[in-house]
């Protein structure tokens, strides 16, 4: 591979072919400038098929408005459910994020382009995503059929992987160097309401001093990071697929020692991170936090050897069999599978391991309010986690820890932990269960 071009997108715009593929990393590793300049360009006016491979998109961006540009998503955000609803080209690809990994090998993308942060010695630092990419970018450089764009940003903090993830690449082996002033995306902490605070009082009652913890985000999450921070336990190690700015806090309560037993002890573990600029500003040259690819972060026989591990992931409906349903609403993509089951099945490969699965009791459909808890899953309904994966779900009203109870068991423990007003018809469904 020769010098790259480094500069503006001019040169990097032009290695598209008319007909070709292209690939990006999950939100945070989106090259946004890029993908802005590309969709601006005169140059999508000779694309004949452009197919692009990525995962919630942090912006709306022009290119996928064009027809002959065809979107495929492993990861639905407000993005792409816009752009699907406005007509575009835009299909969601099954599979959990660990798989995007063979996901990518398969479909070989001729040009992989990414953000990272300003070259620094030599090297550009991934910044804010490994997830799938770390084999593929290796793919790309050794080949030289194969086109490696990198957008780099001065907003785009430097940080580190550990052992054999080096997490950055040598500048010599892009093919393109761009360089824009794009700030990555401000996922602002979501406000809470008092069923999310409920829940996040009781699920932090299954967090022990030394538990490693993994979060995402939402209302839930962050209070649940928020009550560790000020509460009195501690010792806590971090291995999470996602890393936000809760977990930003719960470091700087000094409560995180990251003595999980595994070899990645000493810091926290992650494949891609997104909340506010404060945690960008932190995760700049801090290596209390290390980005892994996502077949490691996410692998369940991994998650399983971390001391005492807590997963703690939302839900949008749950039967009272403990099918979870996460992804979609009666079979129309929400947003994507990403690591759910990793996590809900990966602690409880260990002895002393737990999976929370929180929701609140109940939500609001064309002004009608539903249960979240189901007797029977609506015809068309796409389970996202199978229900013996499934330890413990937790509503606003109590925790039922399903893992080790039968069919009628489990119906019965779920149906205590709804909403009063669903909770008679429930449980009278619980109490014939399966047979009826």
């Amino acid at each position: 591979m020769g010098a790259p071009t480094v500069g503006d997108f001019a040169a990097a715009i032009s290695a598209i072919r008319s007909a070709d593929t292209l690939a990006i990393p999950l939100g945070p590793g989106v090259p946004g400038g890029f993908l802005h300049a590309l969709g601006d360009s005169t140059a999508t006016d000779r694309f004949v098929d452009l197919k692009v491979f990525g995962a919630l998109l942090p912006d709306l961006y022009s290119l996928f408005t064009r027809p002959s540009v065809h979107l495929k998503s492993g990861f639905f955000g407000p993005a792409e459910r816009f752009l699907r609803d406005t007509g575009a080209d835009v299909d969601f690809v099954p599979a959990d994020f660990r798989r995007f990994e063979t996901v990518l090998h398969r479909l070989k993308p001729r040009v992989v382009a990414v953000a990272g942060s300003m070259p620094e010695e030599g090297r550009i630092s991934l910044s804010l995503h490994a997830g799938a990419f770390t084999d593929t970018i290796a793919d790309v450089i050794a080949d030289p059929d194969r086109v490696l764009i990198v957008e780099c940003s001065p907003h785009f903090p430097r940080t580190f992987g550990a052992g054999a993830y080096e997490h950055s690449i040598v500048v010599s082996d892009a093919d393109h160097v761009v360089f824009s002033d794009r700030v990555p995306l401000n996922l602002a902490d979501v406000a809470p309401n008092n069923a999310e605070r409920t829940i996040a009082e009781i699920a932090v009652g299954f967090v022990r001093d030394g538990c490693t913890i993994q979060t995402g985000i939402g209302g839930i999450p962050t209070q649940v990071a928020a009550r560790l921070a000020a509460g009195d336990g501690g010792d806590y190690g971090i291995h999470s697929e996602m890393f936000t700015t809760g977990l930003m806090r719960l470091h700087q309560s000094g409560k995180v020692t990251n003595r999980k037993g595994t070899e990645f002890d000493g810091f926290s573990v992650t494949t891609f991170a997104a909340g506010e600029p404060a945690l960008y500003e932190w995760l700049d040259g801090n290596r209390d936090v290390r980005f892994l690819p996502v077949g490691i972060v996410n692998s369940p026989e991994i998650i399983a050897r971390n001391r005492d591990m807590v997963s703690i992931n939302g839900a949008m409906a749950v039967d009272l069999s403990g099918q979870v349903v996460a992804d979609s609403i009666l079979g129309k993509q929400f947003s994507g599978i990403g690591g759910h089951e990793d996590f809900v099945s990966g602690p409880g490969l260990s002895d002393n391991g737990r999976s929370l699965v929180c929701l609140p009791s109940t939500s609001v459909v064309n002004g009608k309010v539903v249960s979240r808890i189901l007797g029977r899953l609506p015809e068309g309904t796409v389970v996202t986690t199978p229900r013996h994966q499934v330890d413990v779900v937790i509503t606003e009203f109590g925790a039922a820890e399903i893992a080790g109870l039968s069919i009628a068991e489990r119906a019965h423990a779920l149906a205590r932990i709804s909403h009063p007003d669903f909770r008679d018809e429930l449980s009278a469904t619980a109490d014939v269960w399966p047979s009826d």
